[in-house]
């Protein structure tokens, strides 16, 4: 069952033709435009604080205590309203002086005229955590999400947090693990909003989840992809290619091209997962890495 991520599906099935389609020419094209990009991401790997490096890196990128305008979203929360106050409070307390959470809960309101170009004009966008899935099913194809992706190329920092941040790779993971009621929730795996590329997934909590063997299976499915594993409190700061750590944790990255054997498409069972030859390392705080070539920037 994918819910384990071992044995195809039907939602595994979708998942590869998706990864398919996305190397067409205008996937080409909108790659092309995303290289080019004059702004930054900032991934953050959840529990964050208002007064950690990890927000105050977004905090100092924006401008935000000097009027830099931030406009964030809790679309991927189960209680938006909630969230958006919490996360409107942290950031006043991070310095943001210029911030403000629009409530976007549907595909209709990701349409509005007036939330869409305050999203398009602002310094910094930030979304929040909780279900990614949801997050992109809401934001995806609609003019909320290109404002979003414009503002980016055109030199905007875009943070996520938690589920904001496993959001913004083109190819998202969600799921593989128990939920609140000891059920395990199905493996999700499929298209994202797109504005990290470098055939990358992240997780997020991932040394206070333990959630390197849910990346392993997900590598093991997809090896073409390289899945990144950002701490909590830590955040990945993309400029380009580059990506330098900052925070309390590191990031843990996990390589799947040079993979020599892999069973993951005929088990049944966890345990009886076999995956050899795969390439895993740790980057640490302060440290680069280059997601183009997987590796340390200190050793290129």
């Amino acid at each position: 069952m994918i819910g384990a991520g071992l044995a195809p599906s039907h939602q595994g099935s979708r998942a590869r033709e998706w990864l398919i389609s996305a190397t067409g020419e205008s996937h080409k094209r909108e790659a092309r435009r995303l290289r080019n990009a004059t702004g930054a991401l900032i991934l953050i790997g959840g529990g964050t604080t208002p007064a950690g490096p990890a927000l105050g890196g977004f905090i100092e990128m924006t401008g935000a205590r000097h009027g830099g305008a931030i406009v964030g979203f809790t679309t991927a929360s189960s209680q938006v309203a909630v969230s958006r106050d919490m996360w409107l409070a942290d950031l006043r307390q991070a310095g943001a002086t210029n911030a403000e959470i629009p409530i976007v809960e549907t595909r209709e309101q990701a349409c509005d005229p007036a939330i869409v170009e305050r999203a398009r004009a602002a310094r910094g966008i930030f979304l929040g955590g909780g279900d990614q899935v949801k997050l992109v099913s809401v934001f995806g194809g609609t003019p909320l999400g290109e404002a979003i992706r414009d503002a980016y190329i055109g030199g905007a920092i875009v943070c996520g947090t938690s589920a904001g941040a496993a959001a913004l790779t083109k190819t998202t993971l969600a799921g593989n693990e128990v939920d609140e009621e000891g059920k395990l929730v199905e493996q999700y795996i499929g298209p994202g909003l797109g504005l990290l590329g470098f055939h990358t997934l992240v997780d997020t909590h991932f040394t206070q989840r333990r959630r390197l063997y849910r990346l392993f299976v997900a590598i093991a499915e997809f090896p073409a992809l390289m899945g990144i594993g950002i701490d909590e409190d830590t955040a990945l700061i993309v400029r380009r290619e580059i990506a330098t750590v900052v925070g309390k944790g590191g990031i843990t990255f996990v390589d799947g091209s040079g993979v020599r054997f892999n069973n993951s498409a005929s088990v049944t069972k966890g345990p009886e997962l076999t995956i050899s030859a795969l390439r895993v390392g740790i980057v640490g705080t302060g440290q680069q890495f280059n997601l183009r070539k997987r590796e340390v920037q200190a050793l290129l």
